[in-house]
């Protein structure tokens, strides 16, 4: 899927993609282009991590505990990783938590986790393993993926204090990053485990696989911290860790986030042109950074376009855009997405907005009123919110704002269709059905 690198924005550079290894060249190694990339966050031996990517002779592993049923962007950079280390030679390995899933990590949260049923764990797996398909190549032995449940789930707790134990000290523990958050709200037993079984992880994996590099978000150092030195007590052997910069905006705040949430790469929970809009519409101090980490482009041409201003950064928006589009959901779906969203913002055209469909038990005296048309089909998140966006004359309904706050419109003109817009880039084809 990343073969075909057809955008009309995007320079023949990046032609040379099509190439099933990925060649760099002699003034750029690997390591070096992950660097300038930004990807790099900390590193536990950046001569022997480095050697080890460049020469193609990394197997390395990568953690997705299944909490949802479906990866979403906060996974995507941890994907593209893989994929780029993977097309250098180097073989992944995709690590499911079916074990760890069921205990749940505490980095980065603030509150305890919600605890999953088993049923509920497996069919996210199964959700997870053909997503995957999609970046990894797991043909002829050119990675691995396996499932942590099948150690985790079977283990028994006094072996396993007996086997592990001792290698771990409460003090140490304590210190970890990954708990600091959770000392004033508490933090569970249950989870306090969690750093154990991913060092666990690593262990066996180290053992069964020969995997000699753990890659990470840069929330679980400690966690693989603990992985490493498990491996140099047990077998008096070395191994790597390496974390990967946490995809933040210019704020500091987690990218990947709309009013509705995550944002999916399951077409079926964030469409397309949904997903498409949504790096379309990031700020402009973020555009080039999220090109450098998570695109495929060659580095020459995007520092060529760091030095763009101004409008060209809507061009760079729209490269960023389509090209993620495409590694998610294919060049077809990506060609849509860019067209609709052209003809959305340049015609008006309501048929390629996303819909939001309502019922009868909607209307309120055989009508809606426009507040109420912004909460259902969510375009503003309450009542109060959609008051000022109206007062404001940040609303239109095809093409023509609406001050009124009180507007009332039909069955009828519910039932034909109608684009809402709250602000320049929150739209919606409202219909009644």
């Amino acid at each position: 899927m990343f073969e075909n690198l057809s955008n009309p924005l995007v320079t023949k550079q990046a032609r040379h993609l099509r190439a099933p290894r990925l060649q760099y060249g002699k003034k750029m190694t690997l390591y070096e282009e992950l660097k300038e990339r930004g990807l790099i966050a900390q590193i536990t031996d950046e001569k022997t991590v480095a050697d080890l990517i460049n020469s193609g002779k990394a197997t390395f592993y990568i953690g997705f505990d299944p909490t949802a049923d479906s990866l979403h962007v906060g996974h995507f950079m941890a994907l593209c990783l893989m994929k780029r280390l993977q097309m250098a030679g180097n073989k992944p390995i995709a690590l499911l938590g079916g074990g760890t899933g069921m205990i749940g990590d505490p980095s980065g949260k603030n509150d305890m986790r919600k605890v999953l049923t088993v049923e509920t764990i497996d069919h996210n797996i199964e959700c997870f393993k053909k997503q995957m398909s999609r970046f990894i190549d797991f043909s002829d032995g050119k990675a691995i993926m396996v499932n942590n449940a099948d150690w985790i789930r079977n283990l028994n707790y006094i072996e396993l204090l007996r086997e592990v134990g001792p290698h771990f000290t409460v003090n140490r523990m304590l210190t970890a990053e990954c708990f600091k958050q959770r000392w004033e709200k508490g933090l569970t037993f249950l989870e306090f485990n969690y750093m154990i079984m991913q060092a666990y992880d690593f262990y066996k994996l180290y053992t069964e696989y020969g995997c000699n590099l753990e890659f990470g978000g840069d929330d679980q150092w400690s966690n693989m911290l603990a992985g490493t030195e498990l491996i140099r007590r047990k077998l008096g052997k070395d191994a790597s860790a390496m974390t990967i910069t946490l995809l933040l905006n210019s704020e500091g705040k987690k990218m990947g986030k709309t009013e509705k949430g995550a944002v999916w790469l399951d077409p079926e929970k964030t469409t397309p042109f949904e997903f498409y809009q949504y790096w379309r519409n990031i700020g402009d101090a973020d555009v080039i950074k999220c090109i450098k980490m998570l695109t495929f482009l060659p580095m020459e041409q995007i520092r060529e376009m760091e030095t763009w201003e101004g409008s060209k950064l809507n061009e760079a928006k729209e490269i960023l855009a389509y090209e993620l589009t495409k590694l998610v959901h294919g060049e077809d779906e990506a060609v849509k997405a860019q067209n609709d969203a052209r003809a959305l913002f340049g015609a008006g055209a309501a048929e390629s907005a996303p819909e939001a469909p309502l019922s009868e038990a909607d209307l309120e005296n055989g009508g809606l009123d426009i507040i109420s048309i912004l909460v259902k089909s969510g375009l503003a998140p309450t009542r109060g919110e959609a008051r000022r966006n109206v007062e404001q004359g940040g609303v239109s309904v095809d093409g023509e704002k609406v001050t009124d706050i009180k507007k009332v419109f039909s069955a009828d003109a519910l039932k034909a269709g109608m684009l809402v817009k709250r602000g320049k880039k929150n739209f919606k084809r409202v219909i009644l059905k």
